[in-house]
Order: structure tokens, then C-alpha cells, then sequence
């Protein structure tokens, strides 16, 4: 009778590893579970040879070339930052306030400011310049927080950088806990005047809001006709 309370053991082992879900918990272990793969068998069916001739190839014959998967460039804690983006299709949980466990860096290219990056449904991201890079420290918060939603990573997460040196993708913990996305140290937001992808109304806001290069630079101001107003205090 020692196999069904063993087995009890480890269910409840399974759990106490879901619970470990915070972000910035170190060390904490991870649980992998592995989905078997079902195959069917088909039957062959008898099928008589073609009288047709075959048509002649001109030509290299057309190849499929194969996806290169990401590797993890580096971790930070539970978060996974890769090497680019997923071969396959992602679908990010719909970000409720405490960010999703997958996070997409593209970097985008714009006629008006240059190179920048955006997430991956196109929104672009600002840095602040009263935060700092070294140490990485995020100043923008309350209110401000509301006008500049920061860009979260829940863990345990993965982080998909294009066109981003993954090597200057990270996390800082904000005030409230959550951990915010950075680039070379700096924190990234969103501007809640963008209405959709591309929008770039947040571009020069107060002197101090930019949209990041992918090095985590800032990049050059927008033209007036784009530029929002100005926020008071933010």
C-alpha cells in the first residue's frame, strides 16, 4: 500500500512547484511535463499507376527550409530571455494589470524617429529619462504608472527579442512588486494616449519620454504634427 501514498506525495510536490509562481523568486524549482505524442496508423490503399507522363523539373526543385528554434540566451531568475522570436505562433494572455508569462520585443523601423521597439502587437515602448539604467530603477509610478503603463513580465515567463541584443533584455521589480521589461537596464512602457499600433504620440512628452531604441537609447524627436501634448508632471 506504499505506491498510492507515494503517489499522493509527489501531487502535492506538483502543487507546492505551481504555487513557486512569483515574479523574482530565486531558485525556486521548475516542473516539466511531457506531453506524449500521439501517432495513428493508416492503412495503405492500392492505388494504380499513372499512365500520365511526368512533367519535366526546370529548375532547382523548391525546398522547404526549416525554422531555426530559439535557444535561451540568458535567464534572470525564472524568466527566460531567447535568442529571437518563436519559431512557432505565440498568443500572450491579455495583460490584466500584472503582465503575461510571454512578452515579444520587435524592433520596428519609422521614417520619423528611427529604429524602435515595440511588443508584439506592434505598440510601441518608451523609456523615461528620470529612471535609471545602472542600477535599473523605475521612478514612474502611482499616476504615473497610469499614464505609462510599464511593460510587466509575470514568472515563470519567456522573453522574445527581434532585432534586440537578448544580452541587454531583462526585468527590474517595481515598487509594488511586479517586475517591468528592460533594455539596457532601462524600463519600458506604453503611452496610454497610443490608440493603436504604431502610434507614437508619446514620442518627446515633457522632454522626458521617448520611444527606445532597440539599444535602449532614445530616439530622435517626432515631428510637431505627430507629437502629443504635453502631461503635466509625467
Amino acid at each position: 500500500m506504499k505506491l498510492p501514498r507515494r503517489i499522493a506525495y509527489a501531487a502535492i510536490a506538483l502543487t507546492g512547484l505551481a504555487a513557486l509562481a512569483a515574479c523574482g523568486d530565486e531558485g525556486a524549482a521548475t516542473a516539466t511535463a511531457t506531453v506524449p505524442t500521439a501517432t495513428a496508423t493508416i492503412a495503405a490503399v492500392p492505388v494504380a499507376p499513372s499512365t500520365e507522363p511526368t512533367p519535366e523539373v526546370i529548375g532547382d526543385t523548391p525546398s522547404s527550409t526549416p525554422v531555426t528554434p530559439p535557444v535561451v540566451a540568458k535567464t534572470q531568475r525564472r524568466v527566460k530571455i531567447y535568442s529571437g522570436p518563436s519559431d512557432v505562433p505565440l498568443s500572450p494572455a491579455p495583460d490584466t494589470g500584472q503582465g503575461s508569462n510571454i512578452v515579444q520585443l520587435n524592433s520596428t523601423a519609422s521614417a520619423q524617429i528611427g529604429a524602435f521597439v515595440a511588443d508584439g502587437q506592434g505598440r510601441t515602448l518608451y523609456r523615461f529619462d528620470k529612471d535609471t539604467a545602472q542600477p535599473s530603477k523605475s521612478n514612474c509610478n502611482g499616476d504615473c504608472a497610469k499614464t505609462w503603463p510599464p511593460l510587466l513580465i509575470k514568472s515563470p515567463g519567456a522573453i522574445y527579442p527581434s532585432g534586440v541584443d537578448p544580452q541587454l533584455v531583462g526585468y527590474v521589480e517595481r515598487a509594488d512588486g511586479t517586475c517591468q521589461v528592460t533594455i539596457n537596464g532601462w524600463p519600458v512602457y506604453y503611452f496610454a494616449k497610443d490608440e493603436k499600433p504604431g502610434d507614437i504620440l508619446g514620442q518627446g512628452v515633457g522632454g522626458t519620454w521617448f520611444a527606445i531604441s532597440p539599444a535602449g537609447g532614445k530616439t530622435k524627436a517626432a515631428p510637431q504634427a505627430i507629437s502629443a501634448p504635453t502631461v503635466a508632471g509625467y
